[in-house]
């Protein structure tokens, strides 16, 4: 789970992975089992590529420097979504959104779909 407490560090981290790889992070959020993060891709990286190392770089710090008594792991599926460039904003508040989404229950339903509805 990835409680609140440890969300700023590792959406950092993401950030960091991310702009290693030359790609552009426009915006992460997410609650406690899931995250969202809207990517500006280079064409030498794939969305298989970033999603590995974001999810391994993260990992490794949850599991080293911030909770290495816990056990922390990723779910091995993920969704990648393309959007027009007009979308972009509306993607962003969405994602910079998350908690309040999911408590009111006002859902995108494309972008929270889970492997069991799939």
């Amino acid at each position: 789970m990835l409680a609140p407490e440890i969300r700023n560090r590792v959406y950092r981290c993401i950030q960091a992975e991310a702009h290693r790889l030359g790609c552009e992070v426009y915006a992460i959020g997410g609650i406690e089992d899931h995250v969202h993060v809207l990517v500006r891709f280079v064409p030498t990286v794939s969305v298989a590529e970033l999603v590995k190392q974001v999810k391994g770089a993260s990992s490794r710090l949850v599991q080293t420097e911030i909770r290495a008594w816990e056990f922390f792991k990723w779910q091995g599926s993920y969704g990648a979504f393309t959007i027009a460039a007009n979308q972009i904003e509306p993607v962003r508040r969405y994602i910079h959104n998350q908690a309040e989404h999911h408590r009111t229950g006002n859902l995108y339903r494309a972008l929270e779909r889970t492997d069991a509805e799939t």
